[in-house]
């Protein structure tokens, strides 16, 4: 049982990925499609998603421990401080400046379960490196220093309960059909539209997050204080 202060927060993150606008949107789009068998294409990509994150996530904390050792002379080096503040401030200049107006949502050319499997790893590769809260999440994991037997079944909640929504929304579906449609259409057209304004606002705390203490690490706080 991994400890409270550990469990808790990761709890949390997880929670807050169950809403992954990729996701939810291509999910949405495989119950709205009207094909006979939606079952087959839609766990195809959620299992998929799940799967390149947890192997994600084994590779990021077996390596987590040795990456942190080997590095943790720079971490509290003034160099270190001003790429954080450098890259801090291209965050936020960009939060500013990247489309935020609706598009097509990402849509798969045929329901097959290649395709589907396709599209599932075309969504790992895209924005694994923008998972925030994963990341978040396998950084508490692994300063914590917890073993194997107890991380390893953590990421496996933790994918599983990312992909639980869009399973829960099947279900729905296939216990209410029709009658469910004109909200699930509702909830995509919001998904869509709403995605990326809501992206830009992360990015753009994100950077002022770095902003900050990139400039505390830099020592300007000291700097300003002796001048």
């Amino acid at each position: 049982m991994p400890p409270l202060d550990v469990l808790i927060p990761v709890a949390g993150l997880a929670l807050l990925d169950t809403l992954s606008p990729t996701t939810l949107g291509v999910s949405l789009f495989v119950l709205l499609s009207g094909a006979r068998n939606i079952g087959r294409p839609l766990f195809a990509y959620l299992g998929t998603v799940a799967l390149f994150y947890f192997v994600l996530g084994c590779a990021l904390m077996l390596g987590l421990g040795a990456a942190l050792a080997h590095l943790s002379h720079l971490a509290e080096s003034p160099a270190t401080g001003w790429v954080m503040v450098v890259l801090g401030g291209a965050l936020f200049a960009y939060s500013w400046v990247m489309p935020t107006k609706k598009r097509a949502p990402r849509r798969p050319a045929t329901l097959r379960t290649t395709t589907m499997i396709g599209l599932g790893l075309a969504t790992g590769l895209l924005e694994a490196g923008t998972a925030l809260p994963y990341l978040g999440a396998i950084g508490i994991m692994g300063t914590a220093g917890l073993a194997a037997t107890t991380w390893v079944p953590m990421l496996a909640a933790y994918n599983t309960m990312m992909v639980l929504p869009p399973a829960l929304l099947y279900v729905g579906h296939r216990l209410f059909g029709e009658r469910l449609r004109p909200r699930l259409d509702r909830w995509r057209e919001k998904i869509d539209s709403g995605s990326r304004e809501a992206m830009a606002w992360i990015i753009g705390i994100v950077g002022v997050l770095l902003v900050l203490n990139g400039l505390q690490l830099a020592g300007i706080e000291d700097l300003i204080g002796n001048a």
